[in-house]
């Protein structure tokens, strides 16, 4: 019964504290992050900038992919006239591209993910410059990056975006 009651004071208290608090006028904004990085300039421009950058590679692997496969249907076409030395010397080779061809394709993603996340990084460093720059201009005392809900008065995206698609001009 006394922890009930000790509970029940201490809600009250941070009530009352908290009612206090929110009786001075502050004010909070909010931006979506993924449309930052997805319709901001400087995210178009880092995407393009990977793709240009991985497609030779992705070019390379498609080619490669496309050999194993045409080696697997050859083989399978084949295998009934080869001999049985024939047929496990064959078998070893498409073995050989195909552990290649993983090793290839482990590779590309982990390069590509490792540059993604780098270019990610620095369109997030840029926005948060952004939303500083937002939040000390008009005042804010709070900004929040993803939200449950929020109405769309809050929402400082469009302002944050509009810094950075200038600043990508410049």
């Amino acid at each position: 019964m006394k922890l009930l009651y000790k509970l029940a004071s201490a809600a009250a208290l941070l009530v009352s504290l908290t009612s206090g608090v929110m009786a001075q006028d502050s004010k909070i904004g909010y931006i979506n992050t993924q449309r930052i990085t997805t319709e901001s300039a400087i995210a178009k421009s880092a995407q393009s900038k990977l793709e240009q950058e991985f497609s030779k590679r992705g070019k390379e692997l498609a080619d490669l992919q496309a050999a194993l496969k045409t080696f697997s249907e050859k083989f399978e076409r084949d295998a009934p006239t080869l001999t049985e030395s024939q047929r496990a010397s064959r078998q070893k080779e498409g073995a050989e591209l195909n552990r290649d061809f993983q090793r290839k394709q482990r590779e590309y993603q982990e390069d590509l993910n490792g540059r993604r996340n780098e270019e990610l990084q620095q369109v997030l460093e840029k926005a948060n410059k952004a939303v500083r720059k937002v939040a000390e201009e008009e005042k804010y005392d709070l900004v929040i990056q993803e939200v449950v809900y929020s109405s769309a008065k809050h929402d400082i995206t469009d302002k944050v975006l509009k810094i950075l698609n200038a600043a990508a001009v410049k």
